[in-house]
């Protein structure tokens, strides 16, 4: 087929699919997500919708399925669940250049990247992890005794890296990989990778994982000179992970670089080192029958209130501690709300109204937050204080934990003065802003007031100077506002 021959929407969709082979494209067109070829047969079979089709050019039609925008995090929630990939392809601009509006990908969805509420584990991390193994050496020889491993959460905004040093790398690795349970694990291709691993696996071009590239995208990321400040002096393999961590994240979800502020470094040597089957045994965090958290050792011990606290108690049992003095110090912390009752009681009562601060910030600094995300912050900061005072700041233990509560004053204050008591739930709408704090905004809402009292009476005043009874003002997201006329009344339409 001519290149000429094609509509310019199906040039458009070409041109960013060759960009993105590996995953199934959502293409913006109105209120819709649009797939189209094996994406839309994919999608059909996955998603349980109709197939339908599209004429591309003169006689030629292609698979089609489209999902509503609306309801696209349901659907999305569902191929990421299988391990597909979702390049979300979004219209950009208000003006259409040459007859066609702009789109471009705006962030691929994988397992490991997901930043959506309503696909995120409450309870648990969401780790995206990276394998980097030695050169040249496959897991076969027994002369493999080193690797690498990164792993962020870009929820939260944690990312940290070890390297392993064992006789036998492979079940090293495999028991490090199950203990941090990642949602998907990113590896360079043509590795022989580890079977029977938690998540989804993504293999990845091996020049991403070289070294001089990863160092470099660490230095630039970071705005340092050295990565030795960081503690990766010599971590070869842990530089090469974290380097090509963060390249995925670039490609895949650039919004989400902005909460990779820092990076931390860990030891085995910290903590006690388990290998997969007796996790399994012991079990810590899942029943051997049924997979049932309940009965498992995290369902007895967590009588956590709040997600963060969820998701520090499954790390805590994932990890235990080998350092007397850290034990000593986690007892004695402990041991102060299980000697007082009425202390454990009034703080679980307190802790009831703290939202999941780790995430809700995190979206705010990836520019994804919505106005309900900004009101559960401001409900959560006007429960702080209530916390902090609370928490016993004489005994030694806890005080530690005291100093490094903020309740972030000059934050809550401006989300009282600023946000709505009851905002929209989405920013297509007005409101989010309190009337009052912005003369400027304040000015440009009620001259659209006038402007929508102007088009509501555009039909009738229409319909009287043209004569046309059937006349209609209409609206949508791609063209905006238009006069509709049937073909019947098309003589009367004047010049």
């Amino acid at each position: 087929m001519a290149k000429d021959e094609v509509t310019p929407v199906r040039r458009q969709y070409l041109e960013i699919k060759r960009q993105y082979p590996d995953a199934i494209v959502f293409f913006r067109l109105g209120d819709f997500y649009e797939t189209f070829d094996h994406d839309a047969e994919i999608t059909s079979r996955e998603l349980d919708i109709v197939l339908t089709s599209r004429n591309v050019a003169k006689g030629t039609r292609v698979p089609m399925a489209g999902i509503p925008h609306h309801a696209a995090e349901n659907y999305l929630a569902r191929l990421v669940d299988k391990g597909y990939h979702v390049a979300i392809c979004e219209q950009i601009g208000e003006q259409p250049v040459k007859g066609i509006f702009p789109r471009k990908v705006t962030r691929v969805v994988t397992p490991g990247t997901v930043v959506e509420p309503g696909l995120l584990p409450g309870d648990s991390n969401n780790y995206l992890a990276c394998m980097v193994v030695d050169d040249g050496e496959g897991y076969g020889s027994s002369r493999l005794r080193r690797a690498g491993v990164a792993y962020v959460d870009i929820s939260t905004g944690e990312f940290s890296v070890t390297e392993l040093a064992a006789k036998n790398i492979q079940e090293a690795l495999r028991a490090e990989l199950v203990r941090l349970n990642p949602a998907e694990t990113l590896h360079a291709e043509g590795v022989d990778f580890i079977n029977d691993l938690p998540g989804f696996s993504t293999e990845w071009p091996a020049w991403r994982f070289e070294p001089g590239r990863c160092e470099e995208t660490l230095l630039e990321h970071f705005k340092v000179a050295s990565l030795d400040g960081f503690g990766l002096r010599g971590m070869r393999l842990a530089v090469r992970a974290a380097g090509a961590v963060l390249q995925y994240l670039g490609e895949t979800q650039p919004a989400s670089l902005k909460l990779m502020s820092g990076i931390s470094t860990y030891s085995l040597s910290e903590f006690m080192v388990l290998d997969a089957a007796t996790r399994r045994n012991l079990e810590l965090t899942r029943t051997l029958r049924g997979e049932s958290t309940d009965a498992s050792l995290l369902g007895i011990l967590d009588r956590t209130i709040t997600p963060m606290g969820k998701r520090l108690i499954m790390q805590w049992i994932s990890k235990p501690l080998l350092d007397v003095d850290l034990i000593n110090q986690r007892q004695a912390s402990v041991s102060i709300f299980f000697e007082d009752g009425m202390l454990r009681a009034e703080l679980l009562q307190a802790l009831k109204s703290i939202g999941d601060l780790e995430r809700l910030t995190s979206r705010v600094v990836s520019g994804t937050a919505l106005p309900r995300d900004l009101v559960a912050i401001r409900e959560t900061l006007s429960n702080l204080p209530g916390v902090i005072n609370i928490l016993p700041e004489d005994d030694p233990s806890i005080s530690q934990v005291v100093e490094h509560l903020s309740p972030c004053s000059a934050e809550h204050e401006l989300l009282i003065a600023a946000l709505s008591d009851e905002p929209p739930a989405t920013l297509n709408n007005t409101g989010v802003i309190r009337p009052g704090y912005s003369a400027e905004l304040d000015g440009v809402l009620e001259r659209s007031k006038h402007a929508r009292d102007w088009i509501a009476n555009l039909e009738s005043e229409e319909r009287k100077q043209t004569g046309i009874k059937t006349l209609k003002v209409g609206y949508n997201k791609v063209f905006g506002y238009y006069i509709e006329v049937t073909r019947a009344n098309a003589e009367n339409v004047p010049e």
